[in-house]
């Protein structure tokens, strides 16, 4: 390269840099200015004799199509991520939390008499409705829910003494709640 390209971008480098990078500032903010006064100089050298006198409008030109390039491409990402998000499955819990809280479950089942543990495992584990239950135990369904009522009540109490079922117990409480609820309307 001769020495008066060299010459040249060395005076538009040192004669603008400042303004340009005030400018992206004003626009962009100082985390983005850096790279964007770079990428916008880059374009200069690389097409330095495109740069017309004065250079300061035309770097400021290509400095504002880079951040709208910039911005476009961020708005990309997000759409991606957005959608990507949209694809995926929620994300679980701490898988050892789970393994912790179905352990103290387990062992507060486990402390219930076999005719508690036979109407929690019907209607929680096998999903039995309240009259498909009653058919297994051979009762009224009336009766199986008021069973079934002390029993996850022996199973709150059991449960409170594993420090980690507390706060299990009660998300369980509200969510039997609702299943009740919403058990009531599919009636």
């Amino acid at each position: 390269m001769p020495d008066y390209d060299a010459d040249r971008f060395t005076a538009i480098y040192d004669g603008c840099r400042q303004r340009v990078w005030a400018y992206v500032v004003s626009r962009a903010g100082r985390q983005v200015a850096d790279e964007v006064v770079n990428e916008t100089f880059t374009v200069a050298w690389r097409k330095l004799d495109d740069v017309p006198e004065p250079p300061l409008p035309w770097l400021l030109g290509v400095a504002r199509n880079i951040l709208r390039d910039n911005i476009r491409a961020e708005a990309r990402r997000a759409s991606f991520a957005a959608e990507l998000r949209s694809w995926a499955e929620p994300a679980e819990a701490d898988i050892a939390e789970e393994v912790s809280e179905r352990s103290a479950l387990l062992k507060a089942l486990a402390t219930l008499p076999e005719d508690d543990r036979e109407l929690l495992i019907l209607s929680g584990w096998q999903g039995l409705t309240p009259a498909q239950a009653a058919a297994v135990v051979g009762c009224s369904p009336i009766t199986l829910r008021v069973r079934l009522h002390r029993a996850r009540k022996r199973l709150t109490e059991a449960a409170s003494a594993y420090p980690l079922m507390e706060e299990a117990a009660a998300v369980r409480r509200v969510s039997t709640r609702v299943r009740i609820t919403v058990g009531k309307e599919a009636r």
